[in-house]
Formats: structure tokens, sequence, C-alpha cells
């Protein structure tokens, strides 16, 4: 099947953005398939997707979030599975991580003063996502342009970890699947504490969506204290 993508930003207050103009956008994929009724109040319970996380107080404080959005679209929270209309089933996580290593030309230094397209004494420099960035030296220039040369080539190693946030919900009656939304973003940290919040906002930036529609959706940074 088909997924059609457009991209979505989520709107967000200017004294929000001017907040947080430094900071870096939250960026992530969202799948999502449904054939919900439109919401008339109808009750739901949130449950792990998985055995170890039900009960977890770190995952009834995302399932909080969650309940908090389901009920801004017009639903309401049951006490127990038992009287809930519908059965929500919430999943979440970050892998360990993946290298990435990008190579570039180094910047040029002037003749006689930059030595060796460069300088031996870059080895070992620190850069961008903590990745160790070693500076590999050119060749020799002609004699009337100095030492300088070529600037050789610089790499970067970057970290980048994929997390994501699954979330189906079904009639109870019957077990009919009436939503199933699936949203993944690479970042620069594995901190679910920061990462879920973002995930569960961009899973609901336009809920319940157009079904069979893969969307990329900005959440802007939130202003810090």
């Amino acid at each position: 099947m088909s997924i059609r993508k457009s991209i979505l930003a989520v709107a967000a207050p200017l004294s929000m953005l001017a907040l947080g103009a430094c900071a870096t956008s939250f960026k992530a994929d969202v799948a999502r398939f449904q054939q919900l009724p439109p919401a008339q109040g109808q009750t739901f319970f949130i449950e792990a997707g998985s055995a170890e996380m039900q009960g977890g107080l770190e995952f009834q404080t995302y399932a909080s979030l969650v309940s908090q959005r389901l009920t801004q679209y017009g639903y309401r929270p049951a006490e127990s599975r038992d009287g809930a209309q519908l059965v929500v089933a919430l999943d979440y996580g970050v892998d360990n991580g993946r290298q990435q290593i990008v190579s570039r030309p180094a910047p040029f230094y002037g003749p006689y003063g930059g030595g060796w397209g460069g300088g031996w004494g870059r080895w070992g420099r620190f850069g961008g996502w903590g990745g160790y960035r070693p500076f590999y030296p050119g060749g020799w220039g002609a004699w009337g342009s100095g030492w300088g040369g070529w600037g050789g080539t610089e790499i970067d190693s970057y970290t980048y970890y994929t997390s994501f946030l699954d979330m189906r919900i079904s009639r109870a009656a019957d077990g009919a699947r009436l939503f199933e939304g699936h949203a993944k973003a690479r970042s620069a940290n594995d901190r679910l504490t920061e990462l879920v919040p973002n995930l569960v906002d961009a899973m609901f930036a336009g809920f319940p969506g157009r079904s069979g529609e893969e969307v990329r959706i900005t959440i802007p940074p939130k202003p810090k204290g």
C-alpha cells in the first residue's frame, strides 16, 4: 500500500519561537491509518504495548500525555478497561545509536603560515555531536606559494539515535482496529523523557490525519524554564 507524503509544521506562539531561536526543532515522520468514527465522547483506556511497561511510572507519564490529547479531541478516559469503548495500545523506544561519517574538504591556510596544508597540530580535534574529527594534512604546494598546498580532508563522526512511538486504537467490543499510527525521529541523544513527549506532539498533529498519508512534522523548540 502506497503512502502519500507531505509536510506539516506545528504552530507555536511567537514568544515560544523567540525563546527557542537558538535551539533545534524536532522533526518526526508520522504514518497513520485510520477508520475512526467522529469523536462523540467515547471512553478510552490506555495500556502498554508490552507487558514490562504496564504499570510502570515512566509509562504512566507518557500515557497521561496521550490521555490529555485524546480528551482534547473529544474522547473521555475510562477508569478501567472493562468500562472503555476504545482500547489504546501505546509503545515507544529508542535504539542504541548509529555512527555516521561525513568527509569534506579542509579549509586552506595561507602560504608559509599554514604549514603542510593546515598544520599537524589539528590532529584529535573534536566537533559535531562529540564526534572525533581527525585532520589529514595536504600535499606540498609550489615553492612560490609556500607550504600550504591543498587543504586535505576533514572527517566528522556523528552518533545519531532513532526513536519511535506506536499507537493503536481498537474497539473494545470486538477488537476491531480503528487507528494505527507510527512516529519516528532521529536525534543527537537517546533521552526518552525528551523524545517521547515530542513524538506524542507529532502523533497528534492534525489527528487523526488522512489514512495512508506519511507526514513530516516539525515541532518548534520548547522555551527553557
